[in-house]
């Protein structure tokens, strides 16, 4: 009788073992896909910080003369009287 006892306590003492080494083994794996989105989150925010410095950028230099000739050029093709224009139609 206290030889069973013995076999089951040995038993249940290896099983729970087993169970803790798969939660540990699982909260590992979930740790490493969280680091790893930490970083491409991080990157993703460095990239929209570039992103919102530039258009801060471009907000400064919307009332100056210079980008009001540039997007007149480029989006309703104006230009200076007695300006020629060469088009390249070699591509």
């Amino acid at each position: 009788m206290k030889k069973n006892k013995k076999i089951l306590r040995n038993l249940l003492i290896i099983a729970i073992i087993i169970y803790v080494a798969f939660v540990l083994i699982d909260q590992q794996k979930t740790l490493n896909e969280y680091s790893k989105n930490t970083e491409e989150l991080n990157q993703q925010i460095a990239s929209e910080k570039a992103t919102n410095e530039e258009l801060n950028e471009q907000k400064e230099n919307v009332n100056s003369l210079e980008f009001i000739e540039e997007m007149a050029r480029e989006k309703l093709d104006m230009y200076h009287p007695n300006e020629r224009i060469y088009v390249d139609q070699g591509m």
